[in-house]
């Protein structure tokens, strides 16, 4: 009988070869991800307990099992095969240094890669919630990671201040920003760096992922000409809202209390050279005279395609990428939420597979809603989730890798 932590193993199949995660190989099938690893340049010549293909399935693993340590998502992943007993002879639980090792080894950027092969926005033309007149809509926003703190972590990314001349917080930080289809949830781009990387910089290399057809919202904090001019250039159409105090001469008012107005760089301000031309809508949010005033500039010039109450109702479908970061680091990276990671690689490798698993889960819930003619937003993230994780525990049999009688088995 195999000792508490180990496995009986069939002679010529090995966990590794064996090793199911529910809708995680279903979302990420191991036909793609050997794919990503041999792209990468992460296939290895000789066999190992954890060999790369299985450390990728292991990595998004621990990010569906947040707060368990290595060795107990391993244990978590076996318990179907135990139940089986489909084992003849002894493999044990890989140590947390081993796995660690493993880790270092694969790197971010295979999981980086099957982050770009796989997530795309989600929504049908039926899918409630995810268009305004023919257009997707999709948000942009930033967020920060709170990473162990060690020396690596702290030299690569930063720390933020306290604000109060207390020095500096007791976790380095990692920035992120994400695109989101906001319908759906569904993280489509995103991009990690140090502290001091502006989120409006990181912002500025997703765009490449917006198209003609979209309908891209934005808080106040990333309007400037530049950014504006550069997310235009992709076709998508913008809504994005505006400082109170910036300059938006009305050059036209139009019927519907909205105006055309146009933003010019900093630089250019007083001869307003090379404007480019926006609608301005205008509105008030509370109580008069103690409300919110709300301004937003667009690319939609055309009051009859789209009516300035329309869009400033619209607007509010731009908090749905706040609710999507809150669902990664609060449900699931869980309560006072700190990366694992103890070195730069390892926690941008990590943040890119909590975007993954967040993303098979979503695509999961939207799938789920178009059978039940419901709208994705409607249905219950943490529900969800449990779920997903009960039906991981109880699955096995599916193998992410061929197996190779005789092969000798590395502990890396």
């Amino acid at each position: 009988m195999p000792r508490p932590g180990q496995l009986k193993e069939v002679q010529g199949d090995r966990f590794s070869d064996r090793i199911a995660l529910g809708v995680l190989t279903r979302a990420f099938p191991p036909e793609l991800v050997d794919e990503v690893v041999a792209e990468c340049g992460r296939t290895e010549e000789r066999r190992r307990l954890l060999p790369a293909r299985v450390v990728m399935y292991f990595v998004l693993a621990m990010c569906l099992f947040s707060g368990q340590g290595y060795e107990e998502v391993g244990r978590l992943l076996t318990q179907g095969l135990e139940r089986e007993r489909r084992w003849s002879k002894t493999w044990r639980v890989p140590t947390s240094g081993a796995i660690g090792r493993a880790r270092l080894r694969l790197g971010a950027q295979p999981v980086k890669a099957l982050f770009a092969r796989v997530c795309r926005p989600v929504a049908v033309p039926a899918t409630p919630g995810a268009w305004f007149r023919g257009l997707r809509l999709v948000s942009v926003d930033g967020t920060t990671f709170d990473l162990p703190d060690t020396e690596a972590n702290a030299a690569f990314f930063g720390r933020p201040g306290t604000g109060r001349g207390q020095g500096r917080s007791a976790y380095p930080q990692a920035r992120a920003a994400a695109l989101v289809e906001c319908g759906t949830h569904a993280v489509f781009a995103a991009d990690v760096a140090p502290l001091a990387v502006d989120e409006t910089v990181l912002a500025r290399r997703l765009f490449p992922s917006l198209t003609r057809g979209m309908l891209l919202l934005a808080d106040r904090g990333f309007l400037g000409f530049d950014l504006w001019r550069a997310a235009a250039a992709t076709g998508s159409d913008l809504l994005w809202r505006v400082r109170s105090n910036a300059v938006l001469p009305v050059v036209t008012a139009l019927p519907d209390g909205s105006y055309l107005s146009e933003i010019v760089a900093a630089r250019d301000k007083n001869r307003r050279a090379d404007p480019a031309p926006v609608r301005v809508i205008e509105y008030t949010l509370g109580p008069p005279g103690e409300g919110t005033v709300y301004r937003l500039v667009t690319t939609l010039l055309d009051p009859a395609a789209a009516p300035a109450t329309e869009l400033a109702t619209l607007y509010a479908e731009r908090w749905e990428i706040e609710t999507t970061l809150d669902e990664i680091k609060t449900h699931l990276g869980g309560p006072r939420f700190v990366l694992r990671s103890q070195h730069p690689d390892g926690a941008e490798q990590e943040i890119f597979a909590f975007l993954l698993v967040h993303h098979a889960l979503r695509d999961l819930m939207h799938q789920a809603a178009q059978l039940e003619r419901e709208d994705p937003d409607r249905m219950s993230f943490i529900r969800t989730l449990r779920v997903v994780r009960r039906q991981t525990t109880s699955q096995a049999g599916l193998s992410p890798l061929p197996a190779h009688p005789g092969a000798d088995a590395d502990p890396a």
